[in-house]
């Protein structure tokens, strides 16, 4: 600009010595126009500048911001990708350990079915010896089925057994059947003095209260001598007291209490003596 300036006056200069007065005045007019329009223009390009500046300095605030905030965008997303890169990590652990876990139950799974296989196997062969056992058992029952059967030897001792047996089972007369027919087999025998007892405890189980009086004075009489004796006192005294012969019954409690004062039976014949008046 200043450079254009420079030219123009020295054109100015050269037309001033050809130039008349009036030319001249012309050509002032003109060049204080050029200046005026000069300045004009250098106070429009000043502004034009200063705006520049601003603009600029605005541009490159905003510039700066998003090139911050771009950063810090940047910064998030690759702490976000860290720790999604860890989660993935850990996830991938996870699934591992989930692919053990799954295998390991089909592992056992494996063995137990191989265990129950070898232990159906055993469990099969014992079957078959067992059933080969009992067969052969099963044969050797039928072969001693076949052969003839030995008489039965009854004994004194089993036939009183036996009715002891259906005395405890509530088998009254049938016990007294046995008692009675061991009487007549063995009227001798130690156990005939028990026998007899035996065949008055079914009267009285029965409330056969008269003919069990009968049955305890046959032991009384016919073997004085047992140790039955005393029990057969003592139950005949409470079948007299069972159908209201208190006079019978004080009469036996009281031989009884004399002839046997040291056993059980005396000391019950007291206490009963006590009751009845």
């Amino acid at each position: 600009m200043k450079y254009a300036y420079l030219v123009l006056l020295a054109a100015m200069t050269g037309l001033a010595g050809c130039a008349t007065q009036s030319s001249l005045d012309v050509v002032r007019s003109d060049v204080d126009a050029v200046k005026t329009r000069l300045f004009s223009v250098e106070k429009d390009l000043g502004g034009v500048r200063d705006e520049s500046k601003q603009g600029i300095g605005s541009i490159e605030k905003e510039y700066k911001s998003d090139v911050t905030a771009v950063r810090k965008l940047s910064a998030d997303i690759q702490a976000s990708m860290d720790s999604l890169r860890t989660d993935i990590q850990a996830l991938n652990g996870k699934a591992d350990d989930l692919a053990i876990a799954t295998k390991k139950p089909t592992d056992d799974l494996t063995r137990y079915r191989e265990d129950a296989d070898k232990r159906m196997l055993t469990l099969e062969d014992r079957v078959m010896k067992l059933q080969t056992a009992i067969d052969e058992l099963g044969k050797k029952m039928g072969d001693l089925a076949s052969l003839p059967k030995k008489e039965e030897v009854v004994t004194p001792e089993s036939f009183y057994t036996k009715g002891l047996e259906l005395f405890k089972a509530g088998d009254m007369p049938g016990a007294r059947d046995i008692f009675t027919k061991f009487l007549d087999k063995y009227p001798q025998h130690d156990l005939a003095a028990n026998a007899q007892y035996w065949i008055g405890e079914t009267f009285y189980s029965e409330k056969g209260y008269e003919p069990a009086i009968l049955a305890y004075q046959e032991v009384i009489k016919q073997y004085p001598t047992k140790d039955k004796v005393p029990a057969a006192m003592l139950k005949q005294a409470m079948s007299f007291k069972a159908i209201k012969d208190a006079k019978s019954a004080r009469y036996v409690l009281k031989k009884l209490v004399e002839g046997y004062p040291k056993s059980d039976e005396a000391k019950k014949a007291k206490e009963l003596l006590k009751e009845i008046k």
